[in-house]
């Protein structure tokens, strides 16, 4: 991609999350964000289609970068090893004003909503190639985990990080092990 393609996408996107840090979703216009981009209206459209195709694409694009930085290196996929879950809450903390945006604004819940599936996704794949008990029902258990770990980093992030990624990384490793033992 062309050098100032990039540069203005990039700013696009810089100036719809400054403008969600400031203001709910539905205040956000597309003149807004070209003025704090400091491009044109037309660019703004020749990049996304309107303010909720920005919105999607600035999630996919974190979504992909958290699965590319924090799963486990074997397994693009895999979030259920004790180093991919320190690795998730440094990513996280390193990245925390984007992720602390699209929390708070609940304008927003496109953003919960695909983290969540992503992780169910990973948690399914995981049990697809390690069964679970017998007693367990697959798609219960995945429900219930994914909704418990994008609960507590969402409670994580919005309470300010009251405890250091390896804390969190810990405590997380150990419910995950009451719950249903995981593979070292």
């Amino acid at each position: 991609m062309d050098r100032r393609i990039q540069k203005s996408r990039q700013a696009i996107m810089n100036a719809f999350l400054t403008l969600m840090s400031e203001m709910n979703f539905d205040s956000i216009t597309i003149n807004k964000i070209a003025d704090k981009a400091n491009v044109n209206r037309g660019t703004v459209y020749l990049h996304f289609a309107d303010k909720y195709d920005l919105l999607d694409q600035c999630v996919e694009a974190h979504i992909t970068q958290l699965l590319a930085e924090c799963a486990s290196k074997e397994d693009a996929s895999n979030f259920t090893s004790k180093a991919a879950i320190l690795r998730t809450f440094e990513y996280l903390e390193q990245n925390a004003f984007f992720y602390s945006t699209m929390l708070i604004n609940r304008g927003t819940p496109s953003f919960r909503n695909s983290l969540l599936k992503t992780i169910q996704h990973s948690l399914s794949k995981q049990f697809d190639s390690n069964p679970l008990d017998l007693n367990l029902n697959k798609e219960i258990t995945v429900h219930f985990l994914a909704s418990a770990a994008v609960g507590l980093l969402e409670w994580w992030i919005t309470h300010s990080m009251p405890y250091p990624p390896s804390v969190m990384a810990e405590q997380l490793w150990s419910l995950l092990e009451r719950v249903q033992p995981v593979n070292h």
